[in-house]
């Protein structure tokens, strides 16, 4: 017979990335069928290959790296998909809920490490420090389901992090025990505690000051996608090293990075996408496989005294965190299917708590005779298994039982009139416009956008058609980045306005999102030469934008709402897109308008998107609009609500616009709307349509004249000057 076991373990490391990766794409597959938790399966695969079962694989160097981010990954993910703003608001409950989901199992494994393991003191509060602590195993799961930000997951996670920072002390409150008793001269325990509080306070303090100046600087200036990946990643990797070194786990730097970065990189935006696909397809699974490649089940049989010490570690510490999350969901008056949820990703214990029992491995309590025996040892490996598949089942099971009928149905369910046209000129905005659009869009009808390049039938028809293809290649790009769907259109025709009506006619659209016209001289008007009969002939919504910085460092949104505008029917329209741009940017919105306008403003805020930070000033009157100037700032957006003429919110001081913004708002990053309206429907625009001219008012037919007598009467003064042998008098010299 042929002998396969002299090729085995594998130690090419070619060999043994592909037989890793085949593991990520056969494991789910078979899970799935089973209906069991594909993370289960990453772990189990990881107990066959590994060196305690078929000894495929040999847990290297490699496992060691990438199991430490995967872990790391987790955590960061976790912080960056937190939503902030819930947690502010219910932050008393995560404090709560941390202290009850720590000391409820530090209390019951305290008795059963004495009274029926047989531990030592100082071991014991060893085996509390790893039980009342957890790892976020689950997330992936949490994620997959889109429930990142579900109030349940926001408590969970928060706990986790609250639970592993009083773990994190115990344990140094316990080496400082174990020290001073073989030390007489070591360091007191509170002062230990004391010495770490003030670096944690010190880490926090530095970060929370320059990691947010330094991301807003770089991402103002470097929009390559894999120089930003990068950033984020050294960001990343620093706060766990620097958490390592002042005694901290890596993983609260980790966490910690990534709710500091949470508002820079928005969860529907091309970098976030980027860093959950490299952490979901190579880093998470290789953490798990590394997991399961540890565990050894032969353990269980070796002797009673160790099924003992592994049952009693999950019975307890089990029960333990139950009582935690099922006491905080019931006094916090949440649905059953949240406490499911609470308990599920708070229950998993996993290579954090392997880390804890290798540092009472290396405490010497008397010469030859350490804190942690083999048994603890094998005990704790054991448990990490059994917790993760606990933990991975229930978070399955209470995921799907929220999505299915604990979710409350808000507006995302109703309106379904969604399909974004973007008409695109310039490619220096055609990104950042993808990104608008983006922001804006409902991410549950998962809608598409419409990219269009209109190109004048003239003699460089061919050499603007082609580059108008480069254009709409690179924007599907970006729009795939973001795992958004981008249909687009390039079509020929001898009037620019007329070619973005009939694609919004041919698309069905809802809106029209463009940018803001780029004056190429002084003598240039501002809205250029076809925007103006875009907007008078189409009465859907127009909004036209110049982004002068990623959207993703923009941290406030000030809006002018012109009163009345509650009464036009596109107001719901244009509200529910700035509320999904706030909230997906994690920044302040402040509406400027009238009392009257105010209110239901702040009523429909309240009602529909109550999770955004909102803002009202009162602006009397539309002619303070250049006021707001001195509140706009460099990294705030402006965004100018106006009206069509003959409609119930529209004013003749519109007819200043142009003037105001150029004069005040020359720099500032600005979006200009014209909301849907009454009036002729979109059908009714045919390809055999005149185009119409614009329609000026009596107010700027007048203005016009005046202009116009005042510059002939310059001019012929001028000219009266200039004749020779005229003479001069005073008041002229």
């Amino acid at each position: 017979m042929f002998d396969f076991s002299s090729y085995f373990p594998v130690t090419d490391s070619t060999w043994i990335f592909f037989i890793v990766l085949i593991i990520i794409l056969v494991a789910p597959m078979v899970m799935h069928r089973l209906r069991i938790p594909h993370i289960i399966g990453m772990v189990l695969a990881g107990i066959v290959v590994g060196q305690y079962g078929l000894n495929i694989l040999q847990r290297d160097d490699s496992f060691e790296l990438f199991g430490q981010v995967g872990l790391y990954y987790i955590m960061f993910l976790a912080g960056l998909e937190m939503d902030m703003e819930g947690l502010r608001k219910h932050i008393r409950q995560v404090l709560a809920f941390g202290l009850l989901t720590f000391l409820t199992p530090f209390v019951l494994v305290y008795f059963a490490g004495i009274g029926v393991m047989g531990y030592s003191k100082e071991a014991t509060l060893l085996l509390c420090c790893i039980m009342s602590s957890n790892t976020l195993i689950a997330y992936p799961i949490v994620s997959k389901y889109g429930l990142q930000r579900h109030k349940a997951v926001t408590l969970s996670v928060g706990a986790s992090m609250i639970a592993l920072l009083f773990a994190l002390l115990a344990l140094s409150a316990v080496v400082g025990m174990v020290h001073a008793k073989n030390e007489p001269d070591a360091l007191p325990v509170h002062w230990l505690m004391a010495w770490m509080l003030c670096k944690l306070f010190i880490y926090e303090a530095a970060v929370i000051y320059v990691v947010p100046r330094a991301t807003r600087w770089f991402l103002q200036r470097y929009s390559d996608a894999v120089t930003q990946f990068i950033f984020v990643l050294s960001v990343l990797f620093l706060n766990a090293a620097v958490t390592i070194w002042i005694g901290l786990e890596g993983v609260f730097g980790a966490f910690f990075a990534g709710l500091v970065l949470n508002r820079y990189i928005p969860h529907v935006s091309p970098l976030m996408g980027r860093l959950e696909f490299i952490g979901n397809a190579i880093f998470i699974p290789y953490f798990l496989i590394g997991v399961g490649m540890l565990i050894d089940m032969r353990t269980l049989f070796v002797s009673w005294h160790t099924a003992n010490i592994v049952a009693s570690m999950v019975i307890i510490g089990t029960v333990g965190k139950m009582i935690a999350g099922y006491v905080a969901g019931l006094g916090m008056r949440l649905p059953l299917s949240n406490a499911h949820m609470m308990f599920g990703l708070t229950s998993a214990h996993a290579a954090g708590s392997i880390a804890i029992v290798m540092v009472g491995m290396g405490i010497e309590v008397e010469p030859g005779q350490y804190l942690v025996d083999a048994d603890m040892l094998n005990g704790v490996v054991m448990m990490v298994l059994f917790t993760c598949i606990i933990s991975s089942v229930t978070t399955e099971i209470a995921s799907r039982k929220i999505v299915l009928d604990d979710a409350p149905p808000t507006e995302e369910k109703t309106g379904d009139d969604e399909k974004m046209l973007l008409p695109l000129k310039y490619r220096g905005n055609t990104e950042r416009l993808v990104n608008l659009a983006i922001l804006m869009r409902n991410e549950k009808l998962n809608r598409g956008l419409i990219g269009l390049n209109v190109v004048l039938d003239d003699n460089d028809v061919s050499i603007n058609q082609k580059h108008g293809k480069e254009l709409l290649e690179h924007a599907a790009k970006a729009a795939s980045a973001a795992d958004v769907r981008m249909q687009t259109q390039s079509r020929i025709a001898t009037n620019i306005a007329n070619g973005i009506m009939h694609a919004f006619k041919e698309n069905d659209a809802s809106e029209v999102i463009m940018g803001l016209h780029e004056k190429a001289s002084n003598d240039d008007s501002f809205w250029g030469v076809f925007a103006e009969n875009l907007f008078t002939e189409l009465n859907r919504q127009i909004v036209m934008a110049r982004i002068n910085q990623p959207l993703n460092t923009i941290r406030r949104i000030q809006v002018a709402v012109p009163s009345r505008a509650e009464f036009e029917p596109g107001f719901r329209r244009w509200m529910d897109r700035l509320a999904r741009m706030a909230g997906n940017l994690d920044c302040r919105i402040q509406f400027h308008s009238k009392q009257n306008t105010l209110s239901l403003i702040r009523q429909y805020i309240q009602n529909i998107h109550p999770d955004i930070r909102a803002e009202y000033t009162l602006m009397e009157h539309w002619n303070e609009l250049p006021r707001l100037c001195t509140q706009v700032k460099e990294d705030h957006l402006l965004v100018i609500i106006t009206a069509r003429k003959s409609t119930v919110s529209y004013k003749h001081a519109f007819e200043k616009l142009p003037a105001e913004v150029s004069q005040y708002y020359n720099q500032k990053n600005l979006i200009i709307i014209y909301p849907d309206q009454y009036g002729e429907p979109v059908n009714a625009i045919t390809f055999v349509a005149p185009q119409k001219n614009e329609q000026l008012s009596a107010y700027a037919q007048i203005m016009d004249w005046l202009n116009r007598v005042t510059r002939n009467r310059q001019q012929q003064r001028k000219k009266g000057r200039n004749v020779p042998g005229r003479r001069v008098n005073k008041k002229e010299e």
